[in-house]
């Protein structure tokens, strides 16, 4: 069981660690509304992972050719997701600087850290590349694959535990940024940055389903 949980911690820090577009967003939006939506956030992609962890040690390998004819559409419907919520992010901070309001934390949208959740859970689990990740890496495991019942939970809550704890830890550096940039003009700043890169991520996330 060691193994598993060994194995299932190097795959969860593996798909985790690179800090693509919805990471992007996890620490834009935690540091506009806080650390409680965060928290929120960053389990729901972290739950995500679990998920897609579950789904390979379930038979990851025989989803592999089931997802392949729908995974460039998922990798649409992500950066779309990510680009309209970056651009409403824009527009609420130029909002909230021109009435003088951006200095707060509450940027007006209600985000609990339930809806915090599903919204971060709802955009990674539409990438199925994830399930693709952790496919490829229990057949590369090859004789030391996770076999059994208690090997396969503990490798699935091994690789939810690492994604979660480096989530949160985003979730984190989002909300020392918060307190840090609590002027007017270093929140708008913060804000339209974080928008441009997480539409420049999502660009390059459908770049990479293209075959050039």
């Amino acid at each position: 069981m060691t193994a598993a949980v060994v194995a299932g911690l190097l795959a969860g820090y593996g798909i985790a660690i690179p800090v693509g577009a919805v990471g992007a967003h996890l620490v834009a939006v935690t540091a506009r509304t806080g650390w409680r939506t965060g928290v929120g956030a960053a389990l729901g992609v972290a739950t995500a992972d679990g998920v897609y962890a579950l789904l390979a040690v379930a038979g990851g390998a025989a989803l592999v050719p089931v997802l392949a004819p729908v995974m460039d559409p998922f990798r649409w419907a992500s950066a779309i997701v990510l680009v309209m919520l970056a651009a409403r992010a824009a527009w609420l901070a130029l909002a909230a600087y021109r009435t003088g309001g951006l200095a707060s934390r509450d940027d007006g949208t209600a985000l609990t850290p339930a809806r915090a959740f599903l919204t971060f859970l709802g955009i990674t689990i539409l990438n199925p590349v994830t399930v693709t990740y952790f496919a490829a890496l229990i057949l590369a495991a090859g004789p030391s694959t996770p076999v059994g019942l208690p090997d396969r939970t503990a490798f699935v809550l091994a690789a939810l535990a690492a994604s979660a704890s480096w989530q949160l830890l985003l979730a984190l550096g989002g909300t020392l940024l918060g307190r840090t940039l609590t002027g007017t003009r270093g929140r708008l700043a913060t804000a339209l940055a974080s928008s441009t890169l997480t539409v420049v991520l999502a660009v390059r996330l459908v770049g990479e389903g293209v075959v050039w």
